[in-house]
């Protein structure tokens, strides 16, 4: 259903903190021109977390619209609280997204009963794709191979964004779930061998700065062009690194802001870059080419 190279999308913001509409939709229609095949919006990328309802909101249509259909549009519907990511998922549904992303509750820490009921109480409300955000460095919950397969049951419950990076889970998904659940990495490091176990494509924090490269690298993969894959690889993962050398989105925001796309601008608690970061952003960005000066 979704595959190849998406991008979790990050907020621009203008320097005194309120959403710039026009560079967010400047920023998708950038994308879509440089082969992204698929936008997701207000992600943990996309500062969910300190964004208001209607800031969400907004920058959902904002996608929507900007995307035109020409890709599909899987918007950010988490919450740790289930009533409200039910809210943000039918949200979604009536501005015309694709589908909704749902990371698994976090710091409730619920049981995988608790997981189960969460997930299906969005299913059933959505009336769109489910993917299941799976990302236990952040909300402190590992959902279980056991607990996904009971999930894939439900129909609009369609794959998962795994970012455990232990290249084992897709393996152990893909036969618990079934060839057709779609599985995105959720991890910019692993995705050829992500890609290799099963996977079906990525939603990069890295595509933000690098969407041409990124989606070169998953059209080389889906060709059989092993070697060229394997280059772009190489040559991004100096930039995968600089994105999480401090606490994202924050490098990527500032690469961004290196491309003229955006500010660095980020909302407290996270703190702007440090000198440090800046520079090691901006080194890797230029050693691969994505900046000349």
């Amino acid at each position: 259903m979704f595959k190849g190279s998406l991008v979790a999308l990050i907020t621009p913001m203008r320097e005194n903190g309120s959403l710039d509409e026009d560079a967010y939709a400047a920023f998708v229609d950038w994308q879509i021109e440089q082969g992204t095949d698929g936008l997701v919006p207000v992600g943990t990328t996309g500062e969910s977390p300190t964004l208001t309802h209607a800031e969400h909101q907004r920058a959902i249509e904002i996608a929507v619209e900007a995307a035109g259909r020409r890709v599909p549009v899987i918007a950010g519907a988490g919450s740790n609280s289930t009533a409200e990511a039910v809210s943000l998922a039918r949200h979604a549904r009536a501005r015309g997204a694709d589908a909704v992303m749902a990371v698994t509750p976090y710091y409730n820490k619920p049981s995988q009963e608790g997981l189960y009921l969460h997930f299906m109480a969005i299913a059933d409300a959505a009336d769109l794709p489910v993917i299941i955000y799976n990302i236990p460095s952040r909300s402190v919950v590992d959902m279980s191979v056991e607990t996904m397969a009971r999930l894939s049951l439900h129909a609009n419950i369609v794959g998962v964004k795994d970012a455990t990076a232990n290249l084992s889970r897709p393996l152990h998904t893909r036969r618990a779930c079934g060839a057709d659940f779609c599985q995105l990495s959720g991890e910019d490091h692993t995705v050829l061998s992500f890609l290799a176990a099963g996977g079906h494509g990525c939603i990069s924090v890295t595509a933000n700065v690098a969407p041409r490269e990124c989606a070169d690298m998953h059209r080389a993969w889906r060709d059989g062009r092993m070697s060229d894959a394997m280059a772009i690889q190489d040559r991004l993962l100096p930039v995968h690194d600089a994105m999480f050398c401090e606490s994202s989105p924050v490098p990527v925001k500032y690469g961004a802001s290196l491309l003229g796309r955006a500010t660095a601008h980020v909302r407290l608690p996270l703190a702007p870059i440090s000198e440090n970061a800046r520079l090691r952003v901006a080194e890797a960005m230029r050693d691969a080419g994505l900046i000349i000066s």
